[in-house]
């Protein structure tokens, strides 16, 4: 799917945003440098007829904008981390937004090439990207966002992206706390697979921030003729943006195998208490199975079978291997709590 935006200015000076355009007016209108035109490719969705417009939109980058081969290759190939490539009457950006989906506890990132020039701005996707259609409903409500030029448009496209990055962290920030707790209280498997994933999250965010940070960084102190000097100061504004956020990810990496070491903790400390109770029923019960094994256990049954004419002795014998039975797991757990080891 293709769209376009064009701003353009009569000769009254009145400024308009219209959505009114058509892919073969695009070179006249190019000429025009009092134009701005924006031109957003969706490869993900079909076209009118229902069938793939990928081939499309290579033709339309390639013939339509004369983009370089290779440039218009990378954008259709989605493979790429967050980048820079400068060919001279226009710039070839890769900047990368993120979704994070709480259901999954997984990171999901899409990828957004921007081709920026001198009146124009291209974008190119293969998934919906919240921001972008924030910023493409701004620009058609407000015809201010396009007065600064492409540059600027685009500046505020990468501030939109950047915005969606600290809800995404304070998301995981909850799910890393709400895991603390649950470890704490009631430490399982489960726990551990939700620490996994999170932590799978986190290097997720890892791999795009740090590229996208120097993406910004280069477009804001580097010289692009299609960049205005005075716009770059926005740009390093995203810069410290993504200077924090790269701060940020590194402490939910911290919490995150903060997590996983309380898990661990806690899981070896409840085993040690299970060790200690099974320890010490087998050695309170030791004596027991050491004296029914030694003297058979016989006797009572041996009273029976000799009736009230059995001797007294058998009696008494019977009554003292009672009270060592009963004796011996009393003076072993009188013994064990005076050591301190229960």
């Amino acid at each position: 799917m293709i769209r376009m935006l064009l701003r353009s200015d009569d000769r009254n000076g009145h400024i308009s945003v219209t959505e009114d355009v058509k892919l073969e007016d695009i070179p006249r209108l190019l000429a025009d440098k009092s134009n701005l035109i924006w031109v957003d490719m969706h490869a993900g969705k079909p076209d009118s007829t229902g069938q793939d417009d990928t081939a499309h939109i290579t033709d339309v980058l390639q013939n339509t904008f004369k983009f370089h081969p290779l440039a218009v290759e990378d954008a259709i190939t989605e493979s790429h981390v967050p980048k820079v490539d400068d060919w001279g009457a226009y710039l070839y950006i890769v900047l990368h937004a993120v979704h994070f989906d709480p259901k999954v506890e997984d990171v999901d990132t899409s990828e957004m090439d921007v081709f920026l020039g001198s009146n124009y701005i291209v974008t190119h996707h293969d998934e919906d990207i919240p921001a972008l259609e924030r910023q493409w409903r701004n620009v058609l409500r407000d015809e201010r966002h396009t007065r600064r030029g492409p540059d600027y448009l685009l500046y505020e496209l990468s501030d939109a992206v950047a915005a969606d990055y600290l809800p995404c962290m304070d998301a995981m920030d909850d799910m890393i706390d709400q895991i603390q707790d649950r470890v704490f209280e009631r430490p399982d498997p489960r726990a551990v697979s939700k620490i996994f994933r999170l932590k799978s999250a986190v290097l997720n965010f890892r791999r795009v921030l740090s590229p996208q940070r120097e993406v910004l960084n280069k477009l804001a102190r580097d010289d692009y003729a299609v960049i205005n000097p005075k716009d770059r100061v926005y740009f390093r504004d995203i810069y410290d943006h993504f200077v924090r956020l790269t701060d940020l990810n590194e402490s939910l990496r911290d919490l995150v195998s903060g997590a996983l070491d309380t898990y661990l903790s806690v899981a070896a400390n409840r085993t040690n208490d299970i060790v200690k109770t099974l320890t010490l029923v087998t050695v309170l019960f030791m004596p027991l199975t050491f004296l029914t094994g030694f003297f058979g256990m016989n006797f009572f049954g041996g009273l029976i079978e000799v009736n009230a004419t059995a001797p007294a002795s058998n009696w008494i014998f019977f009554a003292m291997t009672m009270a060592l039975m009963i004796a011996f797991p009393v003076g072993l757990f009188w013994f064990i709590r005076k050591r301190g080891w229960l």
